[in-house]
């Protein structure tokens, strides 16, 4: 639903000229034309003009030459001009026969003639790669040449074969296959006479047209038999005839391929004339061929929109013929040359939904003696919509934008409108009230037909009026009159409220914030070199229009809302510019009639460039679709560039930021920037964010659609969104912003009920009525509850919100709240929406929900039972008969069960049993039966001392000890539960805690027995005195104890309890030296006197200790050796053989091939590594799951990737262990160096020299371990790759995510070295 609105115009002028051709350098941007002029002697006068495609300006004669003219033909004599960019070359081909080479770059270019076709060119064209030529010769031959003018065939162009893809007839739906009735076989063998011929208006040239992609083309030409008709031969690259074209009567001489290949364009008559299309007089339609040459389609040309003269020229039978036909670059646009007796005329067309739309209409530029016409037509073959046309003396480039004309208007009013134009009529939808598919509409307004297509259109964003504009000026306003609302009448009933001729000639029109005045953008009355924009006052037919003169051309008016009196300009390279005039002045205007602009002084008004802090506001590009923004205070333009990157340009500071780089379609619409992208999203950006420093892209909500969907019109008030696939087709969508924008300002009102809907209707979570605004909302409950009275409905919400991810605190309060708002509004009514609120609490309260039913039981049984019915559907019937059962109220149970359908079976007999029970220990047995064991202890405990038995049971059954303790505390069963619960703890193995509880409870030989199992040894024998306990068993406990702390590597508190309570001096000294503390073993000998314990016990443990660190370090030295020799090992493997190291693929040769599969091809050592998920770890996730732990235990073994980061933390740990040896970290229970070397040396010479032996080999072992660590954590060099495509095979190999992490970056180096203080200096 894209109309075609004309953009830019430059126009050239070559007086005295007669221009014919034209070709475009595309690396220089310039564009070349050749003029042709007669001499008398038969020759040709060839000029070729150099215009540079920046701008207007003096073309420049480049050379000139002379040559023979056709003998048949004495029409342009230049059949074809091409800029050959390979040679940097212009080629020309003249009619008489001559080949010419232009060299451009020469500062004085001399045609040379290439050569020669004698008999003449009928026709030629360059295959679209520049490198292959086809000709029609004299002779009516094809020719087809190379670049360089070699021969590849020369055939003739007339022959009997069909082609190698000749159709075959089988006769389907033909005479001869008919049924004929009473006439027999006779009629259905007859011959079918049907005359094929030329129409009237063929001009009898040649065509030649290739396809796009340059691989085959057509040949159009009239054929040699009586009469005479226009077969199409389609060729290849090699001119080998692939296909001929059934016979079609009244084909005339108009050819285009259509650049993507699927359709060959040509025109048909119709008529009772002998040789025509059977069909209407006068009809004339534009029909396609397929490759094969069969038909594929047609649509009519709409000569009533014309304007044809009455008298008809004996040229044109008919008042016009096409001329040529020509298809833009991107195969989207068809132009259509026709030929008028009054002018030549050029129509843009374009498809959707299988219909034609006629876009654009331009007549040729009219002298004062003769009709324009256009001399050639050429499209740009880079930018789709550039368009270049010339007449004899001018050169006109045009370039078009596709626009979507729709009504800008805002909430409440908006109609959502479209406008498509389709020639003298325009398409009218309003999209809010209907949705018509095109090619049809709502509403068709039928124009004046004699005035042509309209070169634009607008919407007002105040009110339902639509402005037309005609190029020469002519402007008229009608008021449509759409029906917003549902209901009965017309949808549409447009009226005409204002018609004008403004005169001049203009392109676009805008309409500003006033309901009285138009703006109307075109050339001045200088000519082309700069735009003006028209101010045309509507309310007042007599009123004269002011004018605000521009400073360049070809730019277009964005139209800006906030200010009545200002308009703003971009300039073709995106600057910004902003024109004001005086309104009082306008609105003053007293003239006695319509003055046309043109005829106006200039200077009314002016323009000066947008900039902040004196830099210029500008796009970075020019933008063919720019919106204004408007929020609160600020202002921001949004502008889509033919690049597909979307600018946003704030006002205020100047500041110009990229949305985004891959757009399709804009629009603004309700608080949002929304555009469709090139991957298939639709993007809406909140307009506030363009008024931040960091826009957040994350924060920006995104919805997919349909491949290549572009938007055609927002609906706020529908919270709809219409997009339109590239077949034409509409699809409309809600999007949760447009809908949630909606549903926000209802909230701000306190429309509960419409948000409520809105949210009901397109599946938003509910729970958005509540977050807007919680704290507006729970002061409004009561309007909410009055708006929304359906109980579904508010059994809806409230069970949304209970299943929504808010605070279970806060979803409570509002349950609790609306439910009381309910209970005292009509309890009765809203019953069921009571019982939701009461459920979907987390956790939910089905008891109280029950409770409300047994308050309404007596007064309203009827409304009961329903209720418990809905209660059912809400909860599990198994819970709610388990809480109805723990309210201990059995006919509430009978209720639930039997509204259930639970079977009778199953309840009853367990129902009569309880109600034979005392009132304690039923309740006792619902509460074990519910599984409160806290709550049936309780009542068991109510039930009477004779269930103290069964209860203590149950405590032990449950672990309720704690919750015992509490319940009999202050009973004369108290320390029995107390010395249970000590019982349970020394079980437990927890003889601290089992010990304060047993001294609590009276028991001091069980206390006694947990201390030493705890090895409390202080409250122990404190206790044990406190009892009575005789001395030799206090000494044997003594032992006993002193043996379990040295098992527990607590020597020095063993030593204490020898000394004190079994008064054992050595056996205290060999506990110290067990524990290395040979220090505290001397003194402890020397208080009590003991010095033969000196030579007895220290001195030969001193020695075992020493031979003891001896034996580690052994142990610790050969460990660091052999780990340091396979490092080593590892890492020349890695270098020298990387695939064998990681397990990657050994055959290089199958490095693109990425077919593989979990059946033929296992993991590699190497998947690990790999972070994207394949099919061999989705398949076998169980195995993985269950053999973890095994995996772990094989992380590190030989030959795995990970060995080599298992060495590096094996060794990190043995500098640890040999820190801790050294005294780094001073473990209490492990005697090292640190300790026995003081001890060494003060003892017998042997043990000073032994202490200097195991100084010496710590210090040896030290300095070996720091040069080892050092080599192992410096980093080894990678070597010179000298086979780079190897290494890339290889990479791919392994994949771009699986390389691993060097195993030096995840183990820190650590530091063997220690501190110094573990140095006998006396030693050195």
């Amino acid at each position: 639903m894209r109309n075609l609105a004309l953009s830019a115009e430059v126009v050239s002028t070559l007086p005295d000229t007669t221009l014919s051709r034209t070709a475009l350098d595309l690396d220089e941007n310039v564009l070349y034309a050749v003029s042709e002029g007669r001499i008398d002697d038969g020759q040709v006068e060839v000029r070729i003009w150099r215009i540079p495609e920046t701008g207007p300006s003096t073309p420049e004669m480049l050379t000139m030459f002379t040559t023979a003219a056709s003998a048949t033909d004495t029409r342009d004599q230049v059949a074809e001009l091409r800029f050959l960019p390979e040679s940097r070359k212009l080629c020309i081909l003249v009619r008489g026969g001559d080949i010419a080479m232009i060299p451009i770059d020469d500062e004085d270019p001399v045609p040379e003639v290439e050569g020669t076709v004698e008999s003449g060119i009928l026709a030629a064209a360059w295959s679209p790669d520049d490198e292959l030529l086809a000709v029609v010769t004299g002779e009516h031959k094809l020719t087809l040449m190379t670049a360089t003018f070699d021969m590849l065939s020369d055939a003739p162009l007339f022959t009997n074969e069909l082609g190698e893809d000749a159709q075959v007839n089988v006769g389907w739906g033909s005479k001869q296959t008919q049924f004929h009735g009473s006439l027999g076989k006779a009629a259905a063998q007859a011959p079918t006479q049907k005359v094929v011929g030329s129409s009237p208006d063929d001009d009898t040239r040649a065509r030649i047209s290739w396809r796009g992609d340059g691989a085959f083309f057509v040949v159009s030409a009239l054929s040699q038999s009586d009469p005479k008709y226009r077969p199409l031969r389609v060729y290849d690259r090699q001119a080998v005839l692939q296909s001929t074209s059934e016979a079609v009567p009244g084909l005339e001489h108009a050819l285009s391929w259509r650049p993507s290949g699927n359709l060959i364009a040509g025109t048909q008559r119709f008529g009772a004339q002998e040789g025509l299309g059977a069909g209407t007089e006068g009809r004339h339609d534009l029909v396609f061929f397929e490759r094969n040459g069969l038909r594929h389609g047609e649509f009519r040309i709409r000569h009533e929109e014309l304007g044809l003269l009455e008298t008809k020229s004996a040229e044109r039978k008919w008042g016009y013929r096409v001329r040529e036909l020509n298809w833009s670059s991107d195969s989207n646009v068809l132009g259509i040359w026709i030929e008028k007796d009054d002018g030549d005329v050029f129509q843009l067309w374009t498809t959707g939904n299988y219909h034609w739309y006629l876009k654009h209409e331009m007549a040729a530029p009219t002298s004062s003696q003769e009709p324009g016409r256009f001399t050639s037509i050429l499209w740009h073959p880079e930018r789709a919509l550039e368009l270049t046309l010339t007449t004899s003396s001018q050169i006109i480039r045009r370039t078009f934008a596709l626009e979507t004309w729709n009504s800008p208007t805002q909430l409440p009013n908006d109609s959502g409108t479209v406008a498509v134009l389709d020639g003298a009529k325009v398409l009218l939808t309003p999209f809010r009230t209907q949705n018509v598919p095109p090619p049809m509409s709502s509403f068709q307004l039928s124009l004046n037909q004699t005035r042509g297509v309209p070169v634009h259109l607008a919407l007002s964003p105040l009110n339902e009026t639509l402005a037309l504009l005609w190029e020469d000026g002519h402007l008229e306003l009608w008021d449509l009159h759409t029906r917003i609302k549902p209901g009965p009448g017309k949808i549409m009933d447009p009226t005409s409220v204002f018609s004008a001729d403004v005169g001049g000639c203009h392109r676009q029109v805008v309409f500003p914030p006033r309901s009285d005045t138009v703006y109307l953008l075109g050339p001045g009355r200088h000519g082309h070199d700069r735009d003006v924009v028209t101010v045309v006052p509507t309310s007042d037919a007599k009123a004269g229009p002011r004018t605000i003169e521009l400073p360049a051309t070809n730019g277009r008016l964005i139209p800006y809302a906030r200010d009545a009196e200002s308009v703003i300009w971009q300039a073709r390279d995106g600057g910004l510019f902003e024109g004001e005039y005086d309104v009082h002045a306008l609105a003053n205007q007293t003239n006695a009639s319509f003055v046309p602009a043109v005829d106006l002084e200039l200077g009314a008004g002016s323009a000066s460039p947008l900039d902040h802090d004196g830099a210029n506001v500008a796009f970075p590009e020019f933008c063919s679709d720019v919106q204004a923004v408007y929020a609160e205070q600020q202002d921001a333009v949004v502008g889509l560039a033919a690049s597909g990157k979307l600018y946003a340009i704030t006002l205020a500071s100047g500041t110009c930021r990229t949305l985004a780089t891959n757009a399709t379609s804009l629009v603004v619409a309700s608080g949002f920037v929304i555009f469709t992208s090139s991957t298939h999203e639709a993007v809406f950006v909140h307009i506030t964010s363009l008024f931040t420093s960091e826009p957040n892209e994350q924060t920006w909500e995104r919805r997919r659609v349909e491949r290549g969907s572009r938007i055609v019109v927002p609906a706020p008030s529908n919270m709809s969104l219409v997009l339109q696939m590239p077949r034409g087709n509409l699809e409309t969508i809600n999007p949760r912003p447009l809908v949630m924008e909606v549903v926000r300002q209802d909230l701000d009102a306190k429309n509960y009920r419409k948000a409520f809907l809105a949210c009901r209707k397109h599946r938003i979570d509910l729970g958005a009525l509540v977050e807007h605004d919680p704290a507006v909302f729970m002061s409004n409950l009561k309007l909410f509850a009055e708006q929304i009275q359906e109980v579904d409905y508010l059994n809806l919400f409230l069970t949304t919100i209970g299943q929504g991810s808010k605070d279970h605190a806060k979803t409570a309060a509002l349950c609790d709240a609306l439910r009381n708002e309910l209970e005292s509004k009509d309890l009765t009514k809203y019953v069921n929406s009571i019982l939701t609120a009461y459920m979907v609490k987390t956790p939910a309260d089905p008891e109280a929900g029950l409770t409300l039913l047994l308050r309404l039981r007596e007064s309203d049984p009827h409304l009961v039972e329903d209720a418990v019915k809905y209660i059912i559907f809400l909860v599990d019937a198994n819970r709610l008969f388990d809480t109805a059962l723990g309210m201990y109220d059995f006919s509430l149970v009978l209720m639930i069960a039997q509204h259930a359908q639970k079977d009778p079976r199953e309840y009853l007999p367990f129902l009569r049993e309880l109600r034979s029970l005392e009132a304690n220990y039923q309740r006792f047995r619902i509460d074990d039966h519910l599984k409160r064991y806290d709550r049936a202890l309780r009542h068991i405990h109510l039930a009477g001392g004779d269930r103290f038995d069964e209860a203590v049971a149950y405590i032990e059954k449950h672990r309720l000890h704690e919750l015992a303790i509490s319940i009999w505390k202050g009973s004369e069963r108290y320390n029995s539960i107390l010395e249970i619960y000590g019982d349970w703890l020394f079980e437990r193995r927890e003889f601290r805690q089992a010990s304060f509880v047993f001294v609590q409870a009276g028991a001091l030989s069980k206390a006694m027995v947990a201390q030493e199992k705890g090895l409390e040894w202080q409250e122990l024998f404190d206790l044990a005195s406190q009892t009575g306990m005789d001395q030799e068993d206090i000494v044997a406990m003594g032992y006993r104890v002193a043996e379990d702390l040295v098992s527990k590597k607590r020597p020095a508190e063993a030593a204490r309890v020898l000394l004190d309570y079994a008064q054992d001096t050595r056996e205290a000294v060999i506990a110290l030296v067990q524990g290395n503390l040979f220090s505290e073993a001397r003194r402890v000998a020397t208080l009590h006197e003991a010095s033969e314990l000196l030579t007895d016990v220290i001195h030969p443990a001193a020695l075992e200790s020493r031979s003891q660190i001896a034996e580690d370090l052994e142990e610790m030295k050969e460990q660091l050796r052999k780990q340091l020799n396979r490092i080593r090992e590892l890492r020349v493997k890695k270098l020298e053989e990387p695939d064998a190291f990681y397990g990657a693929e050994d055959d290089l040769n199958l490095h693109n091939v990425d077919a593989m599969t979990d059946i033929s091809m296992a993991p590699t050592a190497f998947t690990r590594y790999t972070v994207a998920p394949t099919t061999i770890s989705r398949t076998s996730t169980k195995k993985t799951s269950r053999s973890k732990r095994k995996s772990e235990r094989k992380a590190g073994r030989k030959g795995t990737v990970e060995e080599e980061e298992y060495l590096l933390k094996s060794i990190t740990k043995l500098v640890g262990r040999f820190n801790a040896t050294q005294g780094s970290f001073f473990p209490p229970l492990q005697s090292d160096a640190r300790q026995l070397l003081p001890h060494l040396a003060q003892f017998t010479p042997e043990h000073a020299a032994e202490g200097i032996a195991l100084q010496a080999e710590l210090e040896e072992f030290e300095a070996e371990f720091v040069a080892a660590v050092d080599e192992i954590w410096t980093p080894v060099a990678k070597p010179v790759v000298e086979d780079g495509e190897q290494e890339m095979f290889r990479a791919m190999a392994m994949g771009a995510q699986a390389q691993p992490s060097d195993p030096l970056e995840k183990v820190p180096k650590p530091d063997p070295k220690g501190t110094e203080d573990w140095r006998m200096r006396v030693f050195v």
